[in-house]
């Protein structure tokens, strides 16, 4: 029989559902059991390589820690990346200096920052993180650490970095520009900017993330930015999903930037509201130095729903899951 009562109250239902899934669900990927992940997703155009390897673990249903370290260790490695791991940009005074942290699904987390002749300070990080009762280890401290945990010294200024930075001694300029390697590089080029976050859910969904950097080029010898400090640069709450940072360190720093993201998650905020918030933050507290700088988040939620925000267009991240390893997304900007 035919009840008026029933129907409008479905159809009312119905309507609410098509009107809240665009936004809800724009940037979210469903597998057939219903549910997000596996997935990871980082930051800048280098991410799709680092998402390549993390799949090879998450894809035959491993850890999003150990996915996650891999992936790191990919543009770690990469000498045509200046601005991450070995052949990273010195500082001013002619030292790589690197940093890195890492967040595990119980909470779990360590770093290391300002630590030179080790290749790999993702790797170092994680070890901090399980080896020691410690969360961070700096300068020659997290060094020597990574020698006792059997990490080989290397130099790791190459050739073509060093090149730059005695280009750079000429006029000892301190002035960063926004997105600067993105405007410097040649169409085609695949690497073209700085830090490394990369966040996975695993196939139980749980959650992981990463950081790792060697910070502003020719920086003041001793400074850190926002990606080996918890809270920071990277922080992961599985209950409910993680977020990650890229740009002028100082400013995420001064607003904790990920923990944040992930908080205003927790309230209900979608990953791409949250991270647009933590950016309007940082704005409305410094609208003048907003201008000339640059920062952006990367979240996802528990589901498997991701977003990003930047305050300056020419942002990017790397989705990698069941259906798409090599997508590349323009992130939203304020300006």
């Amino acid at each position: 029989m035919y009840n008026r009562r029933k129907f409008l109250k479905t159809t009312s239902t119905v309507a609410g559902l098509v009107a809240i899934a665009p936004r809800t669900f724009s940037k979210s990927f469903l597998n057939k059991n219903n549910t997000g992940f596996p997935i990871v997703i980082s930051t800048w155009d280098f991410g799709v390589a680092a998402n390549k390897e993390a799949w090879k673990i998450l894809g035959t249903g491993g850890r999003a820690l150990d996915a996650v370290e891999a992936g790191a260790r990919i543009p770690e490695a990469d000498l045509n990346n200046h601005s991450v791991g070995k052949a990273g940009y010195p500082d001013r005074d002619g030292h790589v200096t690197l940093d890195a942290c890492i967040m595990d699904e119980f909470g779990n987390c360590g770093g290391v920052a300002g630590m030179e002749y080790i290749a790999h300070p993702i790797s170092v990080a994680r070890l901090v993180m399980e080896k020691t009762p410690h969360v961070l280890l700096v300068g020659e401290g997290a060094t020597q650490f990574a020698v006792e945990q059997g990490f080989k010294k290397e130099t790791l200024l190459t050739d073509e970095s060093k090149k730059a930075w005695e280009k750079w001694l000429v006029t000892a300029k301190y002035s960063p520009v926004i997105n600067f390697e993105n405007k410097q590089s040649k169409p085609g080029d695949k690497y073209n900017h700085d830090t490394i976050g990369m966040l996975a859910i695993d196939a139980k969904g749980n959650i992981s993330g990463a950081c790792t950097t060697s910070g502003m080029a020719f920086k003041l010898h001793g400074r850190v930015g926002d990606s080996p400090i918890i809270g920071a640069g990277l922080y992961v709450d599985n209950e409910v999903g993680g977020a990650t940072s890229t740009g002028v360190g100082e400013e995420v720093i001064r607003n904790v930037g990920s923990f944040l993201v992930v908080e205003l998650m927790r309230q209900g905020y979608s990953p791409d509201a949250a991270c647009k918030e933590a950016v309007n933050r940082i704005i409305k507290k410094k609208p003048e130095t907003a201008k000339q700088i640059q920062v952006g988040f990367l979240a996802i939620n528990k589901k498997g729903e991701y977003g990003s925000y930047a305050i300056q267009p020419g942002f990017s991240f790397a989705v990698c899951n069941q259906e798409k390893q090599d997508l590349l997304v323009s992130g939203k900007s304020y300006y």
